[in-house]
């Protein structure tokens, strides 16, 4: 009776185990967000370092469409430019709008809502910088749309003007216009 009550402990003993503290899964642990303060004595966001500065370029924001719409584009549509918004393109924009930026990629054939054609073959958009100034894509970007997600926190905003420029000199071949130019 003995060995069996001993074989009946030594089963039952590994799954009690499991139910200790030490056992609990990393995803069920207090997690603390970028600067979130450890101490509970002053709880709340730690502010910025002393004499800290903002990198330019790293954060813009767009309250709406219409603001979006109103910015003029900072990156000059220059060969650099154009080729990293092609490699950017490439990652972010390829899976809906196909390489040839007429919504033909292998996320968009399968979308009820069809990605916007980006090229000037389509009968939606004429992609006029008069009707469509490079803020209305930059915004598109930024925001997102009906089915587009927004890409704010993936593309930085320097990123998100060089795709712009690829958009504009490489899939809608348009004439080069000067930054100070574009609608406001």
């Amino acid at each position: 009776m003995k060995k069996l009550s001993l074989a009946v402990i030594l089963i039952v003993l590994p799954s009690l185990a499991q139910a200790w503290p030490w056992s609990m899964d990393m995803a069920n642990n207090v997690s603390i967000k970028p600067q979130e303060s450890v101490d509970p004595d002053h709880p709340g966001m730690q502010p910025f370092p002393s004499r800290s500065v903002p990198v330019k370029g790293t954060t813009v924001f767009v309250k709406d469409a219409d603001a979006a719409r109103a910015m003029n584009n900072p990156i000059a549509a220059d060969e650099k430019s154009v080729a990293m918004g092609g490699r950017l393109f490439t990652v972010y924009c390829t899976p809906c709008h196909g390489t040839s930026g007429t919504g033909d990629g292998p996320v968009g054939e399968k979308l009820i809502m069809k990605p916007f054609n980006l090229t000037n073959s389509n009968d939606l958009h004429s992609w006029n910088p008069k009707e469509y100034p490079d803020g209305y894509i930059f915004g598109m970007m930024t925001l997102g749309g009906a089915v587009m997600p927004s890409y704010a926190n993936d593309l930085s905003p320097t990123e998100r003007w060089h795709v712009v420029n690829y958009v504009r000199k490489v899939l809608q071949k348009a004439p080069p216009m000067a930054a100070a130019t574009q609608a406001k």
